[in-house]
């Protein structure tokens, strides 16, 4: 699942080898990155970055002759609502609770906030959603609980929640009603017919940096993946995305602790040196210095071996101050959106927003889409899962029937003190 400044992983035990400190992942967290779905739609080639988000703008006739203006008023619900159009959504988030999730919250609400201005400020647009903020908690049941107000008050689709278990929950409880969801987790098992995750998979990132490194000529692939559920999900991606390749994984290893991370690397370095191993993927954010260390002390060429996080690298600054990580890669988010909503979003909120504001805001702005929202009926799935996808606020994506998000990816290489793109945003 994340880019800089998302909510980071809990590290389940941390065990020092030297100065580093390796971190397990607890598999209900969510963030951007780290996440082969080979649905070719679209071409997959470069898209530019965009500075506002971008869906079709004109309205559809609706079903029976039916109007915007005779669609029945909206009944009374609980929590605040933004806009002021005919079809109500619900946008599920924490906004309680836990310091950290309870901020992510409140910004991605923001994010909405944002995005709702732009709609009824834009002459093109017509105003077709209300949107009702429901507070989640930190809670199974309280994600439950607000995916069932938001279906007693008459919700035609929910947005959120975030964590991966409050999607879970909260999925199972629209999909009851016949109502689609679009969760903001980043863990594949979230994902269901009718129940979407708007957040970067594994599947995307793999698919996006492995055939990257194919075209520089990398072809033995290994990957290190951390003993957690989410792990598990990272190393089924890679296995599916290097077949779909056609190739054969060189290598899978999974670490829990110190000594874990210095069998792996004792494993690694003859294979390194042969040439049976030309490519790592090494997605795990807070470990991959570590393992860089690892690597470095064995004395193998820098050059013998192509090393590939995941977008939890982005911002990260010990990655950065890593030397042997110099020359890294990993897929992220084009920045384009986010800098786009910065100076607003600092203007009528004060602070920056959270990294995932973005995506509060795309759905906001899709779930106005006309083709969507006044639809018979309303956000069914084939309009959901157009092959041409949509253009949001971070760039292209699109909905497979399985519930799972691509989204565009830029490609970027660790330098000393930071990063840069080096290669455009790509399905």
């Amino acid at each position: 699942m994340p880019r800089a400044g998302t909510i980071r992983k809990v590290g389940l035990a941390a065990l020092a080898v030297g100065a580093a400190v390796l971190a397990a992942c607890t598999p209900t967290e969510f963030a951007i990155g780290s996440r082969t779905i080979t649905l070719p739609f679209g071409g997959g080639g470069q898209v530019q970055p965009q500075q506002a988000a971008s869906f079709p703008t004109t309205q559809p006739a609706m079903a029976s002759g039916v109007t915007q203006s005779e669609l029945p008023p909206l009944q009374q619900a609980s929590g605040e609502s933004i806009g002021r159009g005919p079809v109500r959504v619900a946008l599920l988030l924490p906004l309680t609770g836990d310091a950290t999730l309870s901020s992510t919250g409140h910004s991605m609400a923001n994010g909405a906030r944002l995005a709702m201005s732009y709609i009824e400020t834009n002459p093109n647009i017509a105003e077709n959603t209300t949107i009702v903020i429901k507070d989640t908690g930190v809670s199974i049941a309280g994600a439950t609980g607000a995916a069932a107000d938001a279906v007693s008050e008459g919700a035609s689709l929910i947005l959120g929640p975030m964590r991966a278990d409050q999607v879970t929950a909260a999925g199972a409880v629209a999909r009851s009603a016949g109502i689609p969801l679009i969760g903001f987790s980043n863990t594949p098992a979230a994902a269901g017919p009718g129940v979407y995750l708007l957040n970067i998979l594994p599947e995307t990132e793999l698919r996006r940096s492995l055939a990257f490194a194919q075209r520089q000529g990398r072809r033995r692939f290994a990957a290190i993946v951390p003993t957690t559920t989410f792990g598990q999900a990272q190393e089924a991606a890679f296995r599916q995305t290097v077949g779909a390749m056609g190739f054969t994984p060189s290598a899978v290893h999974q670490f829990a602790s110190a000594t874990d991370a210095r069998r792996i690397v004792d494993n690694l370095e003859p294979r390194i040196r042969s040439g049976e191993v030309d490519a790592l993927f090494l997605p795990d954010r807070t470990s991959a210095p570590l393992f860089a260390g690892l690597i470095s002390s064995t004395g193998v060429a820098r050059q013998s071996i192509a090393i590939i996080g995941s977008a939890d690298w982005e911002g990260d600054p010990t990655i950065a101050a890593t030397p042997f990580l110099a020359g890294a890669l990993y897929p992220a988010v084009d920045e384009a959106g986010y800098r786009a909503i910065l100076a607003d979003y600092q203007t009528r909120f004060g602070g920056v927003p959270h990294r995932l504001t973005t995506l509060a805001y795309t759905a906001t702005i899709l779930a106005n889409a006309a083709p969507l929202s006044m639809a018979q009926p309303k956000y069914n799935a084939g309009a959901l899962t157009n092959p041409q996808g949509f253009n949001g606020r971070d760039g292209l994506f699109r909905f497979a029937p399985d519930g799972k998000a691509q989204m565009a990816l830029v490609m970027k290489e660790v330098r000393v003190g930071g990063a840069v793109t080096v290669d455009g945003a790509r399905l």
